[in-house]
């Protein structure tokens, strides 16, 4: 089959590899009809060490069960599925408690001996806790819609629950990329009152708009900080999203949040300290978010994608196919791609 490999820095290649096989009974064997880009794929994009031999990457897809190990039940030949972007067995305790990206007997795509999702089929560790059956067909006009549960509308959605968002919240966003849309689509799905959507590309604020946003600010740094206090009275807002992940950002973020506010930040963030001296001390400022457990999320998001409530798919506005996957990659890298969707088929 074909599959994406990535080599060093700016070096992706689609080649051929071998064909997933049952190698546990716990295992499944899914045949991709979507997969995309992440903006957390740009990093080793941006600076991954040259290699002799390549690596497996992509961590999001959905697809079609073609085969399934002996202890799988549940799940069978033909399911359309999705899978979040670790995979788990969803019964250990951390599991239980809803954080399956700390699943005891889980992992991670394209490590480990494990399929990367940009390819044309996967073997699914601990598939019958991994992944999610969806009561669509192969050709489905949604598929774009459900990919999203498997990252980047349920990374949006945990990044609003951890912030506190729901009615009568006011909200900062900050950053125009997917997860920030997201972000904005999850805290109008919760009900806030007031979205700031702090970005400078106007095809992207457009659609954080039409997602629910109330207010675009395009000024970054104190302007920006400035141009938030003045919207909010002096106060700022109750929540802020960080969904860029970038120290510019987080320092925005305890610029712009109200006292007695909650920071939430996701979108794997790219700087070690953040500046939470004695001044914010005082302000009584919460920091929270982190790695999003899709798989806990996905149950409570599916209906308002499927009634179409909600439309996440909104955020891929290029398709590649497999062979054009590098030229996503950089389309993304060079901002010219918001988020790329990959059809394999």
């Amino acid at each position: 089959m074909r599959a994406t490999l990535i080599y060093g820095a700016g070096d992706i290649r689609v080649e051929d590899v071998p064909d997933p096989k049952i190698r546990q009974p716990t295992d499944a064997v899914v045949r991709v009809l979507r997969s995309c880009i992440c903006g957390s794929d740009l990093w080793p994009y941006g600076s991954r060490p040259a290699s002799d031999k390549g690596a497996r990457i992509g961590h999001e897809f959905l697809g079609v069960v073609e085969e399934t190990g002996a202890e799988v039940s549940g799940l069978k030949r033909g399911d359309v599925v999705v899978a979040p972007f670790v995979w788990a067995d969803n019964t250990c305790d951390f599991c239980q408690e809803g954080l399956q990206t700390s699943c005891r007997h889980g992992g991670g795509w394209g490590s480990d001996g494990v399929d990367g999702g940009q390819g044309e089929a996967v073997r699914v560790p601990q598939a019958q806790g991994t992944l999610v059956k969806l009561p669509v067909g192969e050709d489905s006009a949604l598929l774009p819609s459900l990919l999203t549960l498997s990252d980047v509308f349920s990374t949006g959605h945990h990044c609003a629950v951890t912030a506190g968002v729901g009615p009568r919240t006011t909200v900062t966003v900050i950053g125009d990329g997917a997860v920030g849309l997201s972000a904005v689509l999850a805290a109008k799905r919760l009900g806030a009152e007031r979205i700031i959507l702090m970005g400078r590309h106007k095809d992207r604020t457009d659609l954080g708009q039409d997602f629910g946003a109330t207010d675009v600010v395009a000024e970054r740094g104190d302007e920006g900080i400035e141009k938030v206090r003045e919207l909010t009275g002096g106060d700022g807002t109750h929540t802020v999203l960080e969904c860029v992940g970038l120290k510019p950002a987080i320092d925005t973020a305890l610029g712009v949040v109200r006292s007695g506010g909650t920071i939430s930040r996701v979108g794997a963030p790219q700087y070690r300290d953040v500046p939470m001296d004695f001044p914010v001390f005082l302000r009584n400022i919460t920091l929270t978010g982190g790695v999003a457990p899709a798989r806990a999320y996905i149950e409570e998001l599916l209906p308002d994608v499927l009634d179409g409530t909600v439309e996440p798919g909104r955020v891929f506005d290029r398709t590649v196919s497999m062979d054009e996957v590098p030229d996503g990659y950089r389309a993304m890298a060079d901002r010219e791609a918001l988020k790329v969707l990959v059809n394999p088929v």
